[in-house]
């Protein structure tokens, strides 16, 4: 008969070995929690290595992702399509045991973690996700969406500022189905933290209307598996299980030190770990009958059979229902997009509405979002500013988790990070407000969205100077220029309701990555265009003036200032010079397109180009190259109305003039 202790020991020793291997990572942890793991995975955890994508899965979430080889080691014993070859080449280049856990890298894993705390803040996303989504589709007889979300998390994870923003929102949402184990080991990269981490964290934590499950022994099964069971039986509050553990346990020199942390044990060490823990096998090796042990598949594919099964009866119960929730996992309108959202575009270029884009964009929302059952919402407490609640929107609380829009209160961090969780726990599209400058806030999150490749939109209102008198705090100036230089990331900023409509049909349909909409406080009128330019749009970047086939000059612009370069392009027309506006919302969308389309837009021939933006200029060489200019900004704002601050700092027709007559001045 295989103990737990034998179990757990094949955790610590596959982590030292392949430490150990690497030279580098991080043994403390996983061999502090390897108990708590082996508990958890073998007596609780609901999941099916054969099909790591089960809808009704329960969620493990590594938030103290330093740890990952507990985690490799976890889904390798278990089953899943992880080989003891990958374990061995952890940490090397290619390799699917990666040194932070990465979604879409390994299987079985949710989510990418080791920017600690934002696996915490992820797995509240996924547990509000599966609460809404059983509250809207179980029927009596059918918990068809019926899963826990785990989440292992360190010191570290709850000194971050994020533990608390997202711990609280889980608290407000009863988020009866997210238990958090808390690796209380005092220990952390600089040493024992009592002198600066001395939080009564069982009191935080019961503030924030969480239940808490104090001074359990990390290191005794029964301990753990009457924690377990206690929070499985709360269904109003989330648990957070106060684990006491010794970090690097086996390790007879360097067991509850710093130097278990975050560096190799050393072979004399490993030695004497194995003398100690009775591990009589060779790196890498382990012995049939544990295999036999933590092999979860049969379990795995019974559990899923059987769901499959209520699934089977739920689609002939309830076909409408189980129709919509796989569109929603699917990620797919209910109706013919294509058409409908072509007509609409269309509709905003005939009524050519004067309305600031935060405006248009609530307008799409409304024109789009009834079509699309997997949206949800949500703003950082800016709800009346970001414009983010359409006409169908319902508030989502604890006591109606039936609704389609999250108030996040003044928390964009953890928003940002909730929207994660909720997009890799499946079933909806999140699209989150805050003013463009409060992206810094968030910005960690915002990276990780790109990194998943998750389809996670982002509402940027008051994206520029056009804040007005907020001031410098709250006029953006380098954020565009962030989001449009990181990968994987689709940024637009529209310049009126049309490129706005535009905007939103493309971050709907965009399933690869993350989309971030930049949106402007002033109104702004809707620009003349043909009708097969309209169809130009969506390639990101489009000829929207052209006073002859042959200019001398070409404006590249975006957002409020394309139409401060289509009045500047008239009045020059009207002096004889040839000048083409490029209106380009989405530069990244216009890199796609053909090397053809590219030259038709932006000849190369044509050396003489200014670039016009109330943001940072430095991103802007590329379309001007050594001989155009910008007219950007590289300084922060000031505190004025809009239109004083513009013409401050030089956003005006007539200066815009002016920078072209300097331009056809000079020399080529």
């Amino acid at each position: 008969m295989i103990s737990y202790d034998e179990m757990a020991n094949a955790i610590r020793a596959l982590s030292m070995d392949a430490v150990e291997k690497a030279q580098s990572g991080h043994p403390g942890m996983p061999m502090g929690m390897a108990d708590i793991a082996t508990v958890l995975w073998k007596d609780f955890l609901k999941h099916n290595p054969n099909d790591p994508s089960w809808l009704n899965r329960d969620r493990f979430v590594l938030s103290n992702g330093h740890g990952s080889m507990l985690q490799y080691a976890l889904l390798h014993l278990t089953g899943y399509d992880l080989t003891i070859d990958d374990l061995k080449a952890f940490r090397q280049l290619h390799s699917k045991t990666p040194g932070h856990p990465e979604h879409g890298i390994t299987p079985g894993v949710e989510t990418t973690t080791g920017p600690l705390g934002q696996g915490l803040a992820n797995a509240v996303g996924m547990a509000l996700a599966e609460k809404s989504l059983a509250s809207i589709y179980n029927r009596p007889g059918f918990n068809l969406i019926d899963h826990h979300t785990y989440v292992f998390l360190g010191d570290g994870c709850l000194m971050e500022g994020i533990s608390h923003e997202a711990s609280s929102l889980a608290g407000a949402f009863g988020l009866g189905k997210l238990i958090a184990f808390w690796d209380d080991n005092g220990i952390s990269i600089d040493g024992p933290v009592r002198d600066w981490f001395r939080d009564d964290t069982p009191r935080r934590f019961e503030a924030y209307h969480w239940h808490v499950i104090p001074d359990v022994d990390g290191h005794n099964p029964e301990a753990i598996r009457r924690a377990i069971r206690e929070a499985q039986a709360e269904k109003d509050k989330p648990t957070l299980i106060c684990c006491r553990t010794t970090i690097g346990f086996g390790a007879p020199r360097l067991a509850n030190t710093a130097k278990a942390h975050g560096a190799p044990l050393g072979a004399e060490e490993i030695a004497l770990v194995r003398e100690k823990l009775r591990w009589s096998y060779a790196p890498f090796i382990i012995p049939e009958e544990l295999y036999q042990a933590w092999d979860a598949r049969p379990q795995g594919n019974h559990l899923q059979k059987e769901w499959q099964g209520l699934w089977s009866l739920y689609e002939k119960e309830f076909t409408a229902e189980a129709k919509e929730l796989t569109q929603r996992y699917h990620r797919t309108p209910n109706t013919n997009w294509s058409e409908q959202s072509d007509a609409y575009i269309h509709a905003c270029q005939e009524n050519a509405n004067k309305v600031a884009t935060r405006k248009a964009s609530l307008n799409a929302l409304n024109a789009y979002a009834p079509l699309w059952p997997s949206l949800i919402g949500g703003s950082a407490d800016l709800t009346e500013s970001n414009l983010t609640w359409w006409q169908g929107s319902t508030s989502l609380t604890a006591e109606k988790p039936t609704g389609n829009y999250i108030h996040f209160g003044v928390r964009e961090f953890a928003m940002s990070a909730i929207a994660n969780g909720v997009a890799l726990h499946g079933g909806f599209i999140p699209y989150v407000g805050t003013f463009l400058t409060f992206l810094d806030y968030a910005r960690n999150a915002v990276r990780l969205s790109a990194l998943m490749r998750q389809q996670v939109i982002y509402v940027y209102t008051h994206d520029s100077l056009g804040l007005g008198e907020d001031g410098p705090t709250h006029q953006p100036v380098e954020h565009a220029t962030m989001l449009r230089i990181t990968p994987h990331m689709s940024t637009w900023r529209p310049a009126d309701e049309v490129e706005t409509a535009v905007a939103w049909k493309m971050a709907l349909q965009r399933k690869d990555g993350s989309t971030s909409l930049l949106l402007s406080r002033q109104a702004l009128p809707t620009l003349e265009r043909k009708p097969e330019t309209l169809a130009n749009i969506e390639r990101g970047a489009y000829v929207v003036f052209d006073s002859s086939a042959f200019p001398s000059v070409i404006l590249i612009a975006t957002g409020s200032e394309v139409i401060l370069a289509v009045n500047a392009a008239k009045t020059l027309q009207q002096q004889g010079v040839s000048v083409r506006v490029v209106s380009m919302p989405s530069a990244d969308y216009f890199e796609t397109q053909s090397a053809e389309y590219k030259e038709s837009v932006l000849p190369r021939k044509v050396l003489r180009r200014l670039a016009i933006e109330a943001g940072a200029s430095a991103f802007w060489y590329r379309y001007v190259g050594l001989k155009g200019r910008v007219l950007g900004l590289d300084e922060f704002g000031v505190s004025a109305p809009a239109a004083d601050a513009f013409k401050y700092f030089g956003f005006t027709t007539d200066n815009i003039i002016a920078q072209i007559n300097l331009l056809l001045s000079e020399e080529l």
